[in-house]
C-alpha cells in the first residue's frame, strides 16, 4: 500500500520561505515523475509541480515559476518543494502524488498533506 507523507508546513509571512517535503512508502519513486499539488479552501485540487524520476527535468505552475524549486532524493524515497518569496495566495494544503499533471482524478488515494499559511 503506497502511503505519502507530506510535512514542513506552517505560517509563514509574505515574502518568506518553508520547505516541503514527502517521504513515501510502499512504492519505489525512482521509476515516477512526482508531483506537488495544493487546494485552498473551497477550489479544486491545483498542479504545482512535477519533476522527472532522475531529476534531469522539473515543471512549474505559471503562478509559483521562479519562486518555487521540486527535488528529489531517491535514495531517501522523498521529494521536497522550496517555497520561496512566499504570497498569501500560496495559503493551501499541500500534498504530494505520483505522476499527476493536473489533467483528470489523481491515480491514487491522497496523503493527509500540509497546511502552508501564508499571513502577515
Amino acid at each position: 500500500q503506497v502511503q505519502l507523507m507530506e510535512s514542513g508546513g506552517g505560517l509563514a509571512q509574505p515574502g518568506g520561505s518553508l520547505r516541503l517535503s514527502c517521504a513515501v512508502s510502499g512504492l519505489q519513486i525512482f521509476s515516477y515523475v512526482m508531483t506537488w499539488a495544493r487546494q485552498a479552501p473551497g477550489k479544486e485540487l491545483e498542479w504545482v509541480s512535477n519533476i522527472r524520476n532522475d531529476g534531469s527535468d522539473t515543471w512549474y505552475s505559471d503562478s509559483v515559476k521562479g519562486r518555487f524549486t521540486i527535488s528529489r532524493d531517491n535514495a531517501k524515497n522523498t521529494i521536497y518543494l522550496q517555497m520561496n518569496d512566499l504570497k498569501p495566495e500560496d495559503t493551501a494544503l499541500y500534498y504530494c502524488l505520483i505522476d499527476w499533471w493536473g489533467d483528470g482524478a489523481p491515480t491514487h488515494d491522497l496523503g493527509q498533506g500540509t497546511q502552508v499559511t501564508v499571513s502577515a
